[in-house]
């Protein structure tokens, strides 16, 4: 294989881009109230407009998309995986670097008791396992406002 690069100084669109939001909804029912009500507001509209639904299940095609076009990519902990799915070391924080590199935010959610960075992560194992929400702040800043209504305390964006 070999790496083209097409875009020079990549950043997430100053407007927020196209209202997308990328999640495997069959967890729904596990996930924790907040990134429930985030998810409904996509659903149902923020600021009157509804987000577009896509999934493709490859978190490097969901990232690449949000980072075109805009929008959010969540994989949050749940009742089922209370440390998240994806593996810090060779999916989260290597994303998020890159996320955050183009202007976005790569947020835990709610993890081991906070919101925070996945870039400030500190791995305990070679395969450990992180939540992620990743996206352009207009985005992943629905989700703080969902986490503050539930009184979590979130960083600024």
């Amino acid at each position: 294989g070999e790496f083209v690069h097409t875009r020079v100084n990549m950043k997430f669109p100053s407007d927020g881009g196209k209202r997308i939001y990328s999640c495997n909804e069959g967890n729904f029912v596990h996930w924790d109230q907040p990134i429930k009500d985030a998810v409904d507001a996509f659903k149902n509209g923020v600021g009157g407009k509804p987000y577009s639904a896509r999934y493709v299940g490859s978190m490097v095609a969901d990232i690449h998309r949000t980072l075109l076009y805009g929008g959010i990519y969540i994989y949050p902990a749940d009742n089922k995986s209370p440390k998240g799915k994806l593996r810090c070391l060779y999916e989260g924080i290597p994303m998020a670097l890159i996320i955050e590199q183009a202007g976005g935010i790569a947020s835990t959610g709610l993890f081991n008791g906070k919101v925070g960075r996945v870039i400030e992560l500190t791995p305990d194992a070679i395969h450990c396992k992180c939540p992620i929400i990743m996206g352009g702040p207009r985005d992943v800043g629905v989700v703080y406002d969902c986490y503050k209504k539930h009184g979590v305390e979130v960083p600024e964006l």
